[in-house]
């Protein structure tokens, strides 16, 4: 068993995908960049609120929601990107080839209704190809 932040992996999921440890650190990465966020664009909401409420008076329960909702606003943003990125990075590990070199390349994997039957499969044996890490590639 591999120790993968608070989880365990198995050791053949591990070797199979040995790029795993990169990538969860990407995501805790991104995860903890996102709660930044939050921290930030809440306090700086917060902040320019309180400038504002000077010339228009209002209660500062509604300048902590409109604090912690553009917080979470900005927070959802940028952990989706990063996340994004993550999703990427770990195609680029896998594979050797960024996500949009493989879209262009029509490796976009296909659906399941349209794979070969177990009928066909000893046809298209042939036509299966393997990577290092035992993934079917098309």
């Amino acid at each position: 068993m591999v120790t993968l932040g608070l989880r365990r992996v198995e050791d053949g999921v591990a070797a199979k995908h040995p790029a795993l440890q990169q990538y969860a650190a990407c995501q805790s990465h991104a995860f903890l960049k996102g709660i930044g966020t939050f921290l930030a664009g809440s306090g700086a909401a917060f902040a320019v609120q309180k400038l504002v409420n000077r010339k228009v008076p209002y209660g500062l329960q509604w300048s902590l929601l409109l604090a912690g909702a553009a917080g979470s606003l900005a927070s959802y943003a940028v952990t989706r990107a990063e996340t994004q990125k993550c999703s990427d990075f770990w195609i680029y590990l896998e594979t050797g080839k960024f996500p949009q070199e493989l879209a262009m390349a029509g490796g976009v994997s296909q659906p399941a209704e349209d794979l070969p039957s177990p009928e066909d499969r000893g046809s298209a044996a042939s036509l299966v190809r393997k990577n290092k890490y035992g993934d079917i590639v098309e």
